[in-house]
């Protein structure tokens, strides 16, 4: 009996728990990965296959979001260009750094031959960039890294680079109040076409009757 009471304690503890987090307000997180110059222009592919991204917030513990084995391709990522890898939703609140899993490479050189491209102790890319969650808006988070020769070995391995790591933030309630605007632009113009159209009916009627009239009046001096 002890055993069975002890049990139906956890269950509470955890159905408060969950009911907690569900009252939590909550953001959106969308990362992205990039590549800046390093040794890019060696490759004519490096196909980089993430795992797993890694998020710390200011006051808990790290958590983990799945990113389902996304592969990129950092030679398509030069420039301003990037690739959004996961989306999902986190509790509000600031974030300390996030961290990339590479779970596979698999490059090839200019010259057709085959590159090893590796990630230094096989540790996560880690971006010490502190960044928000905010309600009800979406955090976009650059994160970029690039692959650097390693001195004669002929290996090269990725790299982060801090200072192209970009983080924004996009409300979606500006989208919504123009909806919103544009709804009720588009009911105003309806009342509008209705109460022209019921003035331009009285008008003819009236016309109609004053005519009626005028031809009775007519009709009885000839008589």
């Amino acid at each position: 009996m002890k055993r069975v009471a002890g049990i139906a304690a956890a269950s509470t503890v955890a159905t408060a728990g969950c009911m907690g987090m569900a009252s939590a307000e909550t953001g959106t997180l969308a990362t992205h990965v990039s590549d800046k110059p390093g040794d890019i222009a060696d490759f004519e592919s490096c196909l980089v296959t993430l795992s797993t991204i890694r998020v710390k917030p200011t006051d808990g513990e790290a958590k983990s979001i799945d990113a389902e084995g996304t592969e990129v391709d950092l030679v398509n990522l030069q420039g301003e260009a990037s690739e959004l890898v996961s989306e999902s939703e986190l509790e509000t609140g600031t974030y300390d750094y996030l961290q990339v899993e590479v779970s596979e490479t698999n490059a090839t050189l200019t010259d057709g031959s085959d590159a090893t491209v590796e990630v230094p102790g096989s540790a996560p890319l880690k971006f010490n960039t502190q960044f928000e969650i905010r309600a009800d808006q979406t955090t976009s988070f650059t994160a970029d890294f690039t692959p650097v020769k390693a001195g004669g070995s002929g290996k090269y391995v990725l790299q982060p680079v801090a200072d192209e790591v970009t983080v924004t933030y996009e409300s979606t309630e500006e989208d919504s109040e123009s909806t919103t605007a544009n709804e009720t632009a588009t009911d105003s113009a309806e009342e509008t076409s209705t109460e022209t159209t019921t003035d331009s009916e009285t008008e003819t009627t009236t016309s109609t009757n004053e005519t009626t009239t005028s031809t009775n009046t007519t009709a009885t001096t000839t008589e």
